[in-house]
């Protein structure tokens, strides 16, 4: 199975290339063909030099590509890198490297010879392991899944997390239904409409060691936004 793995980016200068370079040495240990995979980094509007160190690295690094994303948002990086790419499977993960990269492995057999159709990371699975969370954030999050549930009806336990693949025959699928907000909400919207359409989700714990000083996230206007988002999808949930 081939795999395309998205990193989302805006203005990551100072740690671009050396958590690229991470995770290129992790693939290339555990995915010795080459030909098999990208690392894809989809740059949603950086105005330092973000996206002249990508083009170093694609220079370098044949597996690794450049997506120019011109307006901002996560969702939007994610939709414009997935609906290009031709592999099997595609996906994301934070450039922090927040979640232990061995997951990753994890998730690829998941979809690869285990039947399922989607994989999400969990820190809220009670064998998942949070290290260096702030009590605010743990709290905000934690608030946020459970409106999620109630207010959805859905099952998932961390829409927020991210950490995420699915096969790529379901992204536009899973767009058409409802995930097609471009900002975070992006990510909880994949899980709401897969739960709907009746996909196979696999829930991975996950070790994931908070990077606080990097967090960019205004959490009041991100709850705000994630609201408004919410109660959009709702309106095209299926009548049961």
């Amino acid at each position: 199975m081939t795999f395309d793995i998205t990193i989302p980016v805006l203005n990551e200068e100072e740690t671009l290339d050396r958590q690229i370079r991470i995770l290129h040495d992790f693939l290339c240990r555990h995915f010795p063909d080459r030909s098999q995979w990208h690392i894809v980094i989809a740059d949603n509007g950086s105005t330092d030099r973000t996206a002249h160190i990508a083009e170093s690295l694609t220079g370098e690094l044949p597996e690794v590509q450049l997506v120019r994303v011109p307006e901002k948002g996560v969702g939007l990086a994610l939709k414009t890198s997935w609906t290009q790419s031709r592999a099997d499977m595609v996906g994301y993960m934070d450039l922090d490297l927040a979640t232990d990269l061995q997951h990753f492995i994890q998730a690829y057999n998941a979809l690869a010879s285990e039947g399922f159709d989607l994989v999400y990371g969990t820190r809220l699975h009670p064998k998942a392991r949070v290290i260096g969370r702030t009590l605010k954030r743990e709290i905000t999050s934690r608030v946020f899944n459970f409106i999620v549930k109630i207010y959805l009806g859905t099952r998932f336990s961390d829409g927020m997390c991210g950490f995420k693949w699915l096969k790529r025959e379901f992204v536009r699928p899973l767009m058409e239904g409802g995930a097609v907000s471009n900002g975070w909400f992006f990510s909880t919207e994949l899980l709401a409409v897969a739960e709907w359409k009746g996909l196979k989700l696999c829930e991975l714990p996950v070790r994931w060691t908070d990077d606080t000083s990097a967090s960019k996230v205004n959490i009041g206007r991100l709850a705000r936004q994630y609201l408004r988002a919410m109660a959009v999808l709702k309106k095209r949930k299926p009548r049961a």
